[in-house]
């Protein structure tokens, strides 16, 4: 079971500087953190995107903040796009934060700071200083990788070298419907004041199947919601709501077929999901909505 959230490139458009731009982005991250996303994935919006706050800046914001902070200075270096992460809010991960346990340990981050003779590495991963690790069978690393390091102890230091994905939030790019289409997407969901309202009976019927399957849940940008992204009239995303049984995959599509209703261009949603129904505010910000969102659909049955 796994959590994507899909944010457009235009996410920092309505920015006035880099400052905001870049506190912005941090509380996306920290959003998709705080409910466990495995992957926080920037879809192109070309159109959408204004001035310096491109996408290309958006995901080297994004993958810093994703960053362990033991980490950061090796792994970027002084870069213009980070001119201000010093605002960044800290996600303080669980998955990064390792263990002083002498019991089963933790996994965390490393770095690769040099290659050794007869398959060993050191490996800065956030103690007091670099480690000399044996490389396990079948495992190539260079300089410079991020490699996944479990330990068990920190005194004295017992760690080793795990061929396993990175702990913590994945930041990666592609577009909606290569997203939409993972084997693993699970309940694919479009978060739009457009969609089907949530509700504490719709609320149940989503909880189980997110419960078991995971979910995939985009959000469009700053006055431009995901029905202008995608380019989809607004009414017919209205005309195709309340259908119950819209969280079942393409269930909505043969539905509003039978019922004279034009079907929805989307690239693959299950349903159109409002969660906020009843704002207060003309406009929910990107990192508002994350939060309104995901924090419903992470309930359990």
């Amino acid at each position: 079971m796994t959590v994507s959230v899909l944010v457009p490139s235009s996410l920092s458009r309505e920015a006035e500087d880099k400052r905001e731009a870049t506190r912005k982005l941090g509380y996306v991250a920290r959003a998709a953190t705080i409910f466990r996303a495995d992957r926080l994935v920037v879809y192109p919006d070309r159109d959408g995107e204004t001035g310096q706050f491109d996408g290309g800046f958006v995901q080297t914001v994004l993958r810093y903040a994703a960053t362990p902070p033991y980490l950061r200075n090796e792994a970027w270096g002084m870069r213009d796009e980070l001119e201000y992460a010093g605002v960044l809010p800290p996600l303080r991960a669980m998955s990064q934060t390792g263990s002083e346990s002498t019991g089963s340990g933790s996994s965390r981050q490393g770095i690769v700071t040099e290659v050794g003779p007869e398959g060993r590495v050191r490996v800065n991963c956030g103690l007091q200083h670099p480690i000399s690790l044996n490389v396990p069978p079948k495992m190539a690393v260079e300089e410079g990788e991020r490699v996944t390091v479990r330990i068990s102890s920190r005194r004295p230091v017992r760690a080793k070298l795990v061929d396993e994905p990175l702990p913590g939030l994945s930041i990666e790019q592609t577009d909606l419907q290569a997203a939409l289409g993972r084997e693993d997407a699970g309940v694919r969901i479009a978060a739009s004041r457009f969609g089907d309202e949530l509700t504490v009976g719709r609320l149940e019927t989503l909880a189980g199947r997110v419960q078991r399957d995971g979910m995939t849940v985009a959000f469009g940008a700053p006055e431009r919601g995901l029905p202008a992204i995608l380019g989809i009239e607004e009414s017919a995303i209205e005309a195709s709501s309340g259908q119950d049984d819209a969280i079942e995959p393409s269930s909505n599509r043969d539905d509003a077929a039978d019922n004279g209703v034009e079907p929805t261009a989307d690239p693959g949603f299950d349903l159109w999901l409002n969660t906020v129904p009843d704002q207060g505010s003309e406009v929910v910000r990107t990192e508002e909505a994350l939060f309104a969102t995901l924090a419903p659909l992470s309930l359990r049955e």
